[in-house]
């Protein structure tokens, strides 16, 4: 895949830092946070490109419906069911075990069947929500990737169409937004991209 220059300046920045994590530790445990159409999901996948890794994405944990209550959406990252991410995934990712996990699939609004997952060295956690408090510690590297609202807008439709940018727009940004600021996300992560 062809990237620009700010991606590829990124993917190398990256590369480097889990070479320097991984001469310190056994595992190395990467969150990859930030805004929507910034590359998050396409940086995940380049680095796997190149280093035997798991990725994992927050899109496979929003609440399910059944727990969608207004308090669970007022909280910052209350659309993604936490508890479970840190059960199936990270605890067990950070003791190097096996990762049993079962991706949410948002148009049928159920489970899909478990997904197994053997241990790695690199483990890369992508999407928003995935620097939230309730895990930041459990990390080895942060990363943000920000971009500029056109460009956001212009991936998105491209990515969703007008009718899938209108959602990303009332909702799905206004949530991200509001958890970016009340948790600091961005000045909490060693590493800061502009994507654009």
């Amino acid at each position: 895949m062809e990237y620009n220059k700010a991606f590829r300046n990124a993917l190398e920045v990256v590369k480097e830092e889990i070479k320097s994590i991984l001469k310190e530790k056994e595992t190395a445990i990467i969150a990859i946070d930030g805004r929507c159409g910034s590359g998050k999901t396409t940086l995940a996948n380049a680095i796997s490109e190149d280093f035997n890794c798991n990725v994992f994405h927050m899109d496979d944990f929003y609440l399910p419906l059944e727990k969608r209550t207004k308090e669970r959406l007022d909280e910052s990252g209350g659309n993604i069911d936490r508890q479970r991410f840190l059960e199936e995934v990270i605890v067990p990712a950070r003791n190097s075990e096996a990762v049993f996990y079962k991706a949410f699939d948002c148009k049928l609004q159920s489970l899909k069947p478990t997904v197994t997952m053997k241990p790695k060295s690199i483990v890369i956690i992508e999407g928003s929500y995935s620097c939230h408090n309730d895990f930041y510690a459990l990390y080895d590297l942060h990363i943000f990737l920000t971009i500029l609202s056109e460009t956001q807008k212009e991936r998105i439709i491209k990515r969703n169409g007008e009718d899938g940018y209108k959602a990303f727009e009332n909702k799905w940004i206004p949530f991200e937004e509001k958890y970016f600021k009340e948790q600091d996300v961005k000045s909490k992560c060693e590493l800061v991209f502009e994507m654009g």
